[in-house]
């Protein structure tokens, strides 16, 4: 006996069901197909080089952070920093806030003159709007001796302009 029109055909195999009728069978091969397809591309890691704006953009950044900590420009700084910034520095001192990282940065230089410079080794980006910057930071004190140190940044756009979010600085330790 045919089967009638609109009841949908099913066969038992094991504990699973499977559809007979073509249109569910497409269905299944449909979502199937869609399944493996998400499941690849979340699988895949991101792409995570920047591109020549993003490196430039970044790079721009960091200088001008540079900058402002060389020149004590507070303007500047607050231009740069997010409001919910946040610095652990290589004494171990956080400093969360915009007030209280542009206080504590202006009260490091004055304690701690020198040229600072910082040079970029790697950026690695989170996704287009976020990336982590390491650095070299050294400090030329006014004595000549040079302070080696690491900074990494957390940058992040908003309103389409890169800031600053987070600064971890780290003295290395001697072997």
């Amino acid at each position: 006996m045919p089967p009638r029109t609109g009841i949908r055909q099913t066969k038992k195999f094991g504990s699973f069901i499977l559809a007979t009728h073509k249109t569910d069978i497409m269905k299944n091969v449909f979502l199937l197909l869609l399944l493996n397809l998400t499941g690849v591309s979340l699988l895949y890691g991101q792409h995570n080089t920047p591109n020549d704006d993003q490196r430039k953009a970044i790079t721009s950044l960091i200088d001008q952070y540079s900058e402002a900590r060389e020149k004590s420009d507070t303007v500047l700084l607050k231009s740069i920093l997010t409001n919910d910034v946040d610095q652990l520095v290589s004494t171990g001192e956080w400093r969360n806030g915009i007030s209280a990282a542009v206080q504590g940065m202006l009260k490091s230089s004055a304690n701690s003159p020198g040229t600072r410079t910082l040079k970029i080794e790697n950026i690695r980006m989170f996704n287009p709007n976020s990336a982590i910057v390491d650095c070299r930071y050294e400090i030329q004190n006014p004595d000549g001796s040079i302070r080696k140190m690491w900074s990494t940044f957390l940058v992040v756009t908003e309103k389409k302009k890169w800031k600053i979010s987070a600064i971890r600085n780290m003295l290395p330790a001697n072997p």
